[in-house]
């Protein structure tokens, strides 16, 4: 999977950029068919929402599932990007499923990642993508993401770190700065059937309401950035912020179903930092 010029030139344009029918069917499957073990699991790597006991987001999945481990080496996810960043040689940095349930589904604040990146684990610039697999079909009722389109063109806007509103801290963007660039660039929200990618910049402003609506949204994130830029402080955990910055290598053939896993695999397993406690 390599993209257009045209595409490449709306991604830098936008910052960001939907790419429909991705994944089939089958495969989306075969990915949520692992959730519900994942999820029940009581570790650190799994959030779960201030309101209730559901998963809000659940990370460090490729440490956790072989299937996982795989589908971060996906040629469809490691190839886009990149192109979109002129570089071979990128880590995964951060590995999760972000899970909005039917009708508890809590919001996302209007923040960027980058704030988050840059003030708790010291990387140097905004340079990592964010590749997003729909999980589910998502429509404008269930929770769905919003971009604040060209907010990253004027680099990474100031932020504040909300500990309050969710289980989840978060670098924030405020009404005053978000109001402006809105005015500028509008509002784009993405939408589309399960098996969609979608792949966004660090510094692209965003955000996602509640879902009140009966139908789940999952969306599976793998972020993905240049070794050149990696982490310089370690105060989060390993899922947080992945340590192996050894550059990820694509896959030569489909990530699913998995037969035997290969060495990198059994060796990402092998040191997952999270056991279930009872």
């Amino acid at each position: 999977m390599r993209l257009s010029d045209q595409q490449i030139a709306a991604f830098h344009e936008r910052g960001v950029l939907a790419l429909p029918a991705m994944f089939s069917p089958d495969e989306v499957d075969a990915i949520v068919d692992r959730l519900p073990r994942l999820f029940a699991e009581r570790v650190p790597s799994n959030f779960r929402e201030k309101s209730s006991d559901v998963v809000r987001t659940a990370m460090g999945l490729h440490l956790r599932d072989e299937l996982f481990a795989r589908l971060v080496r996906d040629p469809r996810l490691v190839v886009p990007a990149q192109q979109l960043l002129g570089d071979d040689e990128l880590y995964v940095q951060q590995v999760k499923v972000n899970a909005k349930q039917a009708f508890t589904g809590e919001q996302w604040q209007w923040h960027y990642d980058f704030a988050t990146h840059h003030h708790e684990d010291g990387v140097p610039d905004p340079l990592a993508l964010n590749v997003h697999i729909f999980l589910d079909e998502v429509t404008e009722f269930n929770g769905p993401l919003v971009f604040v389109p060209g907010s990253h063109l004027d680099g990474p806007a100031p932020t504040a770190l909300d500990i309050v509103s969710t289980s989840y801290p978060l670098w924030t963007v405020g009404p005053e700065v978000v109001g402006p660039l809105v005015e500028r660039g509008g509002l784009d929200c993405p939408k589309g059937p399960a098996g969609t990618v979608l792949i966004f910049g660090d510094s692209l402003v965003h955000g996602s309401p509640s879902n009140m609506s009966p139908w789940d949204r999952r969306i599976f994130s793998l972020i993905l950035n240049p070794v050149s830029n990696r982490q310089t402080t370690f105060g989060r955990p390993d899922h947080q912020h992945h340590r192996d910055f050894s550059p990820v290598v694509p896959l030569d053939g489909p990530f699913w179903p998995v037969v035997d896993a290969p060495e990198p695999v059994r060796r990402w397993i092998a040191v997952a930092p999270d056991t279930p406690v009872a």
